[in-house]
């Protein structure tokens, strides 16, 4: 690896429009892979990503375009992943040139459907991967504030503290504040986690209950938390640290939160395709409820909160019948 690293953001979305702008406050030129050739040239034209955070001027000098995964990875020491875990692995099916030393973090907050496992197992198991040189990069931290610069906190996970220092390094500016830790595990699962207690959380609100009911959610929400990542990881950990309690209050609370918006249709009344019809981003919790069910079916942690958004995503059961079971079961 170079003295100073390359770094290169695999994905166009609104997480991965935000984690450029702000490796762009302390990095000369960033790589940026997006699929989209559209959204390339509008980048280079007008100076902002048509499609997400489009409020956010970039300094198109300092931006690497390219809609060619494998010469951006070729190019770069740092890839950060940061597309929607459903799709990851077609994106990965495109990579031809190795990965071999490089240092791989993801943001992406779910689970590959197809091989039932957090992204930095998968490139681990399926790539030969060294743990040491996977990492996890995590809120609370919502795209949609870093786009209006406001004080927001991040979370940088590798085995190598090394090279998690280093990303944190260049993330860190006037209005993002970065940790580390070694718990890429734990932080990970948390980030997928959340999405689905987040559904919840907006399936409550859309079904009429109040705030009083919402924080009792939460706080059993937190506890089924630490039981489940408990049993797929244990390790010395606090879970009331921001990389899972912090990431876990904002997606179930913030208006900018996609996952509760989701939850919010359910609740109210839409059906499953016709709520992803409505919304233009991904809801990862959709996704990471049935993987995260899965899971669980083998490491037997009580979770009802998930089993109930299971049971209303997956099985069609009734949302106002599975909450009013469910709120028996909270305490």
């Amino acid at each position: 690896m170079s003295k100073t690293p390359k770094f290169a953001v695999i994905g166009g979305g609104s997480w991965a429009t935000a984690i450029v702008k702000m490796l762009c406050e302390n990095v000369e030129v960033v790589s940026w892979y997006m699929r989209s050739v559209y959204a390339i040239e509008h980048l280079k034209k007008q100076e902002h990503n048509p499609n997400y955070l489009s409020s956010v001027e970039f300094n198109v000098n300092q931006l690497n375009l390219s809609n060619d995964i494998n010469k951006v990875i070729e190019e770069s020491d740092f890839l950060i992943f940061a597309i929607p875990s459903a799709f990851v692995k077609r994106e990965l099916d495109n990579i031809t040139v190795p990965l071999e030393g490089k240092v791989i973090f993801s943001a992406i907050k779910g689970i590959v459907p197809e091989t039932s496992l957090i992204v930095g197992e998968h490139f681990h198991h399926t790539y030969g991967i060294p743990y040491d040189n996977i990492g996890v990069l995590t809120g609370p931290c919502h795209a949609e504030e870093v786009a209006l610069e406001r004080l927001s906190y991040l979370t940088v996970a590798c085995a190598d503290e090394e090279k998690a220092k280093m990303l944190a390094l260049y993330l860190t500016s006037d209005y993002i504040n970065c940790k580390t830790s070694d718990d890429i595990f734990g932080t990970e699962y948390a980030a997928m986690l959340k999405n689905i207690y987040a559904i919840a959380a907006g399936i409550a609100h859309g079904l009429g209950y109040g705030d009083n009911f919402q924080s009792v959610l939460m706080s059993n929400a937190i506890r089924e938390m630490k039981k489940f990542i408990k049993k797929v990881h244990k390790m010395k950990r606090n879970i009331n640290d921001s990389a899972y309690l912090g990431d876990l209050l904002v997606t179930g609370y913030s208006v900018f939160s996609r996952n509760r918006m989701f939850g919010n249709m359910i609740g109210k009344g839409y059906t499953v395709k016709s709520a992803q019809m409505e919304m233009s981003m991904v809801a990862e919790g959709y996704y990471a409820t049935e993987s995260a069910f899965k899971i669980n079916k083998e490491k037997g942690a009580k979770t009802p909160i998930i089993n109930a958004v299971y049971g209303i995503l997956y099985q069609g059961k009734d949302p106002k019948k599975v909450f009013k079971k469910l709120a028996d079961k909270l305490d």
